[in-house]
């Protein structure tokens, strides 16, 4: 089955088919780097670093690039509240954006182009602008783009430039009055004391927003590309904004396929700081590995609003370590496993096996369906659990093993965890406890049981041996 993916542009999905065979040409709009990564944050970064890892094992060669915004009015914000200059503050906050990112596994972009390293792609697409009648400077020197130049306006977000104009009447701020329409929007602006600014031919200052990702995706991806995605907040105007620039300046189709991810709610209200339920991804990490946070991030569709709470959190993390606990299962079944062959009635339930990873490929395919990808998983593991023996051949458990591993891993799930390193004492204290056991000493071997819990190691006895995990 090819992919099918749902088109914002179309409102349906359709059979994905990239302009390069074997190709994909990705662009996901990345933060603003002012402050910490907030979970809202989170969720197009895992989301899209899924679709993009579900590509690579369909064989595509993802070139994939999300840019970093260093150059904005809340980093200018901040860099005056502590004295630094703006470049301070964004090379700050990327460092620790790539933290968090490091923790959620995801993958590192093909390209992390930054708005300030790109200027002279800017003031080049805005010079084509003006020179097509498509942008005009005003007094000041700031260059507006003409809206109604561009007579798809609105396509993406499924608006009508005069309901929109009725719209904007009231909401009129100073320099509107320099337009010669309401909706035409900043490609470039005259700097204020204080600010970083750019030398350019029509003033001192610095670009809009939305020219920064037309330009840095044109660079790295070019003129065309095939996927375009983000957040569903920035469709209008962010989006339906690049689509006009870049069109206009190019004069091709930008993006084949838009993509856009629901919003985040916290205890189902809209996140926001003045509510008080603003929570980072390094708050979360303090609580939870961040792998828990992928996870519950993969339960809903990416098109479903998703509501974040504590319980929705806990069950993520019990249905992460039910993956987790059936791969070290197997990793313990062969450690002791007899290296033969595969018997005839294995081969047979492997094959069985691989069916859940046809049910996987076949959620995956409708549109990125990670809630039934992951839900094939389960149902892997729960016959894994059901199959892997102690007797069963080294073979036979690998295969189990690697097939669980590999639908993990294109989800951005680390199942397969390194073994950790008991210190020489607690080793020596799991020894002595056996012993004691086997001597019938239990008041001793319960002594042991509660030493080792007290220094955050627990005991499962289990047929196949003792086990230990860290609590």
């Amino acid at each position: 089955m090819s992919i099918q993916i749902y088109n914002t542009l179309s409102k349906r999905k359709e059979e994905f088919k990239p302009l390069e065979p074997g190709k994909v040409k990705m662009y996901v709009c990345g933060p603003t780097v002012y402050n910490l990564i907030h979970i809202g944050n989170a969720r197009p970064m895992i989301i899209f670093d899924t679709v993009r890892r579900y590509m690579e094992y369909k064989g595509y060669e993802v070139n994939y690039v999300s840019n970093f915004t260093d150059v904005d009015d809340k980093i200018i914000k901040k860099a005056n509240e502590e004295g630094v200059e703006p470049g301070v503050i964004s090379e700050r906050y990327i460092a620790e954006c790539k933290k968090d990112m490091e923790g959620m596994n995801i993958k590192p972009a093909t390209k992390n182009p930054k708005a300030t390293e790109e200027i002279g792609g800017m003031l080049d697409m805005i010079q084509t602008l003006i020179d097509k009648g498509h942008a005009y400077v005003a007094a000041d020197g700031t260059v507006y783009f003409r809206t109604r130049s561009f007579k798809d306006y609105g396509k993406l977000s499924h608006k009508n430039l005069d309901d929109l104009q009725g719209g904007n009447r009231s909401l009129l701020v100073s320099g509107e009055d320099q337009k010669e329409d309401p909706l035409d929007f900043v490609l470039w602006k005259p700097k204020k004391e204080g600010e970083p600014y750019w030398d350019s031919c029509w003033c001192q200052g610095r670009p809009g927003w939305h020219i920064e990702c037309s330009v840095m995706s044109k660079r790295y991806l070019g003129e065309e590309i095939d996927i375009h995605a983000g957040g569903e907040d920035l469709i209008f105007p962010h989006h339906e904004n690049e689509i006009a620039q870049s069109e206009a300046a190019n004069d091709k189709p930008f993006a084949k396929y838009w993509m856009h991810n629901a919003f985040l709610n916290i205890d189902n209200r809209k996140m926001s700081k003045s509510l008080g339920n603003f929570f980072t991804v390094r708050e979360i990490s303090e609580k939870y590995d961040l792998q828990v946070l992928r996870f519950f991030m993969l339960s809903a569709h990416y098109r479903s609003p998703l509501n974040f709470s504590a319980d929705l959190m806990e069950a993520a993390k019990n249905g992460y370590e039910r993956i987790v606990t059936s791969v070290d299962n197997l990793k313990f079944l062969l450690d002791k496993a007899a290296d033969t062959e595969m018997t005839g009635e294995e081969k047979n339930l492997l094959t069985e096996a691989q069916g859940f990873e046809t049910k996987f490929d076949e959620a995956m395919d409708d549109d990125f369906n990670t809630a039934d990808a992951l839900a094939a998983i389960f149902e892997l593991v729960k016959f894994v659990n059901s199959n892997a023996k102690a007797e069963s051949s080294k073979a036979f458990l690998e295969a189990l093993k690697q097939e669980i591993v590999t639908l993990s891993d294109i989800c951005g799930l680390i199942v397969d965890k390194k073994a950790e390193m008991l210190d020489s004492d607690i080793e020596a204290l799991i020894e002595e406890r056996q012993a004691a056991r086997k001597a019938k000493n239990f008041a001793r071997a319960d002594e042991i049981r509660d030493e080792l819990l007290a220094k955050g190691i627990v005991l499962e006895d289990t047929r196949e041996g003792v086990k230990w995990k860290r609590a």
